[in-house]
């Protein structure tokens, strides 16, 4: 009969690492006697990320002192103790590959049931003291799993773990596992999978993520896994395009369109998408990226770009002062993820200054369809001369069955009139919301300056918005993703400083910085993206669960580690990649 070894407890607590502090709750000691199992928690425990562990379906973590025996062996150790991988309970018996999600047991007087393996993060690699361990944990088969409550109770060393029911659709923890994480995701299993009732909502949204990609047919890499800003991966490369025209939208903003010097049928872009261009301004100089949101019509025509002339701005001012139709531009493919979703819910259009860019591109899209979506276009300026595609949304509105705008100038001229060129004087925020009758279950699509987007998160949370219905897109760069990383203060992207020049050259498109490559400095790209302080996202740093997963704009990578399953075609997972060559990376 499978036995209860250990509990073990441990609250958070801030440890350094890598000259950073991280809280959390991965250290677990034996706890004497007997211990108080809640619905959520072993008293005297606590998790440092309720991101990622803990809640109601990973209330208790399991491993077995089989699989200690194993990391002994594998790892050339002796030196482990109960609770060194984090775990509440360690056992005897119930083998990942034996135990069923669903599967209920006794121990002591309280009752659990198996919901999920284990999704492990780079913090048992620091428990451990083997950075690749999640990637080992996963790909071993021995992950661990989570034990939901069912009835709360007393527990302690040496009590019997007695089976008291099962599931009728019969799947291990390790087969769940790998059907995650390995490469191969067979429709019929995940279907099985899904007819789990006990298996957790998050790995149930994975496998449903998994078995609607392959449904559509479209795209490669682990959609289970894949985050949002990896969702729209695109070829890699650039392509020559002409300049077609050149047309002043504002004082401060000036529009490009392009196409295909020799006609060839452009990418067709989602609304919302982006492409990245690349310029040289000084001939033979450092080479520029920026990146511009599409923000024309859907078309394989011609693609339209607009760009935010700032006083000092290296890229807008030689698209201003150098180029003319005619010449040519080196231009991607479009990508990103801010992208207009299909549906029936209200869509608010929300943008400041040069973010209406990306929502125009979607208003052109519900115009085109003739709508009957409920569409709210929200914009705020400075006045009238720093208003951008005023007529062209005018022009557009008309062919919404249900479409609003509300323009708010926040210091007008006097020649601006209210009632015509602008609705409201001031600043957007929950007053003006409410005022305006914003629906509540609408999704919102909001771009702008960074002070603007926090602002408005603010208001339309304030103002009952669920932030899951909130989209962003953030020009420069992305939100962050550092589990566990606790007072780190926020820098602009920057050169390191021991820069060298040679190397190969890794460009970070979004965050306007570029760095050469140093084997001996950096094991990965993702350790070379925080010495320049490039936003990034990451939790396993180990090639397991593609929080890193970025677009590859340009050049090819070798892993080292090779991930558990590879990233969509067009992406790369920046955790466990180093350049071959110089690389322009989505980031």
């Amino acid at each position: 009969m499978a036995r209860l070894l250990s509990v073990n407890v441990g609250l958070p607590r801030d440890i350094e690492w890598k000259g950073r502090t991280v809280h959390t709750g991965v250290w677990k000691s034996p706890v004497p006697g007997r211990c108080r199992v809640g619905r959520l928690n072993l008293a005297g425990d606590g998790q440092g990320d309720l991101a990622g562990h803990g809640g109601e379906h990973r209330a208790v973590f399991v491993y077995q002192i089989e699989s200690y025996r194993h990391w002994q062996e594998e790892l050339k150790r002796d030196d482990f103790a109960h609770g060194q991988f984090g775990e509440n309970f360690t056992i005897e018996g119930l083998p990942d590959d034996a135990v069923c999600i669903g599967d209920r047991y006794q121990i002591g007087s309280a009752l659990f049931e198996i919901t999920q393996p284990r999704v492990t993060c780079y913090r048992v690699g620091i428990r451990v003291n083997e950075p690749l361990m999640p990637a080992l944990l996963t790909s071993s088969g021995r992950p661990g799993f989570y034990f939901r409550v069912l009835r709360e109770g007393d527990v302690g060393a040496g009590d019997d773990i007695v089976k008291v029911g099962e599931t009728k659709e019969r799947m291990t923890v390790a087969e769940i596992n790998a059907l995650l994480y390995s490469p191969n995701h067979p429709g019929d299993r995940l279907e099985r999978a899904l007819r789990i009732e006990q298996l957790s909502p998050g790995w149930r949204a994975s496998f449903e993520a998994l078995l609607q990609n392959q449904a559509s047919g479209t795209g490669t890499g682990n959609a289970g896994l894949a985050p949002a800003a990896a969702a729209h991966p695109a070829a890699p490369g650039f392509r020559p395009l002409v300049v077609a025209a050149i047309d002043h939208e504002a004082a401060d903003v000036l529009s490009l369109s392009m196409q295909d010097p020799d006609g060839r049928k452009l990418p067709t872009a989602l609304p919302g998408q982006y492409v990245v261009l690349r310029l040289r301004p000084a001939g033979n100089g450092p080479q520029l990226f920026r990146s511009y949101s599409l923000s024309g019509p859907a078309s394989t025509e011609r693609y339209r770009i607009s760009v935010k002339l700032e006083p000092n701005g290296a890229a807008g001012s030689y698209l201003r002062e150098q180029i003319r139709p005619g010449d040519r531009l080196d231009v991607s493919s479009p990508r990103g993820s801010f992208v207009l979703q299909a549906g029936a819910r209200p869509v608010v259009l929300l943008s400041a200054g040069i973010g209406a860019t990306p929502v125009l591109a979607m208003l052109h899209a519900l115009a085109k369809t003739g709508s009957t979506r409920q569409v709210l276009w929200l914009h705020t300026a400075r006045d009238g001369q720093h208003h951008p595609f005023a007529a062209e949304v005018r022009r557009l509105m008309p062919a919404l069955t249900h479409g609003r705008s509300y323009v708010c100038y926040s210091r007008p001229a006097s020649r601006d009139r209210k009632g015509v060129d602008f609705d409201g004087s001031g600043h957007l925020s929950r007053q003006v919301f409410g005022e305006i009758g914003i629906p509540s279950e609408a999704d919102v699509y909001l771009c702008g300056p960074t002070r603007f987007m926090a602002d408005m998160k603010d208001a339309l949370t304030a103002f009952g918005v669920a932030p899951q219905r909130t989209h962003l897109e953030i020009f420069n760069g992305s939100e962050s993703m550092t589990p566990g990383v606790v007072g780190a203060a926020t820098r602009a992207p920057h050169p390191p400083s021991d820069d060298a020049d040679t190397g190969p050259l890794i460009s970070f498109a979004r965050s306007g910085v570029a760095a050469h490559w140093k084997a001996s400095a950096y094991q990965s790209i993702l350790e070379l993206a925080e010495a320049c302080d490039v936003p990034v996202r990451w939790a396993c740093r180990s090639g397991v669960c593609h929080n890193c997963e970025s677009g590859l704009v340009s050049g090819t990578v070798a892993f080292g580690p090779e991930p558990l399953d590879r990233p969509a075609d067009g992406n790369l997972l920046i955790c466990c990649s180093r350049p071959v060559g110089d690389l322009v990376i989505d980031l």
